[in-house]
């Protein structure tokens, strides 16, 4: 209750810009909705149940839903709204799941969206190739193929963008250099924007922080499985140099974890530049921009600071040069033209 008290104040202060009265916040044992705003009473009303077993963006997203109800009930004056226009409009303005469920990220690529992940995936299979001119030509034919598809979308002005978000990885309480370059990475190279958050684990009562990533459903697709290839196959390259240099420093661990992730950036820029050369360049998409800011107003820059050069840092920076992209091994025959299996949440 204390972390849901604390979000309330939170969402009031960034949203709403304290504009909103103090509501009593009640976990109930609802079964037939995930959270409800009490007018009369002035409550909002969680079900126990899914704030307990669910992720905490989740049970956030629904708080979200019913202080916009509050929002427009006391602030604009407009009691018994529903989910009418004045409703819609307000959680527009805020990047607000509109829907009565309020469960956020349930948004599917679309049709032409699964052709190109479906294409990207095959491609990524060929990536598998034992000889690597042909693997690097299918890594570099993939990500050829989303550049080339992210700007013919931005040239269709009169096509609105559907925006979604996701968070990656895990809640840390401290974030590592190798995470941030990691988050970087995403942003420079895979059509995303995004954000450190903060975090909570409510089955274990855990406070941190955890990647948030926005954009396109595609692009969310994309980007979750890069994050995750890319955590996986940096912790296994350590686990090689581990063995060979016979060291257990944590501290050369997280250094190389970052040499890893520059190496593979360098491997990207140089990507970006053969693609430019082809005439495909990616000025950016400043709607994008604007949907992060109107879901976080006070927006916090990804930062790092590089360590110092080392061994370790050389040796990840090498071993991220060599990674290329390919399919996840878990991915299922026909699973659609996805890139990840079924999302379980």
């Amino acid at each position: 209750m204390r972390e849901l008290q604390q979000a309330y104040r939170q969402i009031d202060a960034s949203l709403f810009r304290n504009s909103l009265r103090p509501v009593v916040l009640e976990l109930s044992s609802a079964q037939s909705f995930l959270g409800r705003w009490h007018a009369a009473s002035r409550t909002i009303e969680i079900a126990r149940s899914f704030a307990v077993h669910h992720p905490w963006t989740s049970v956030l997203e629904v708080l979200k839903h019913e202080m916009a109800h509050q929002y427009v009930d006391e602030v604009l004056g407009e009691p018994n709204a529903g989910h009418g226009a004045a409703f819609r409009d307000v959680c527009a303005r805020f990047r607000i799941d509109p829907r009565a469920s309020g469960v956020p990220d349930s948004r599917t690529p679309g049709a032409d969206e699964e052709r190109v992940l479906a294409r990207v995936a095959r491609l990524l299979a060929l990536a598998d190739s034992p000889n690597e001119n042909e693997a690097h030509a299918a890594m570099s034919a993939a990500q050829r193929l989303m550049l080339r598809y992210n700007i013919d979308q931005a040239a269709a002005a009169s096509q609105d963008r559907r925006y979604g978000f996701r968070q990656v990885g895990r809640i840390t309480g401290r974030i590592q250099e190798s995470e941030r370059l990691l988050g970087a990475l995403l942003v420079d190279h895979f059509f995303v924007d995004a954000i450190w958050v903060p975090a909570y684990e409510p089955s274990t009562g855990r406070s941190g922080s955890v990647l948030e990533i926005c954009g396109t459903p595609a692009n969310l697709e994309m980007a979750d499985y890069v994050h995750a290839f890319l955590t996986h196959t940096a912790q296994h390259s350590w686990e090689a140099h581990q063995k060979a240099a016979r060291t257990t420093s944590n501290r050369d661990r997280q250094t190389f974890l970052a040499g890893v992730m520059l190496g593979f950036r360098e491997r990207m820029k140089h990507e970006h530049t053969a693609h430019e050369g082809e005439g495909l360049v990616w000025a950016g998409d400043a709607d994008l921009k604007g949907y992060l800011r109107a879901r976080h107003p006070h927006i916090r820059h990804m930062r790092h600071q590089g360590n110092r050069r080392t061994q370790a840092r050389e040796h990840g920076k090498q071993a991220g040069r060599d990674i290329i992209l390919r399919r996840p091994i878990d991915a299922p025959v026909g699973n659609g033209g996805r890139l990840l299996p079924p999302r379980s949440r």
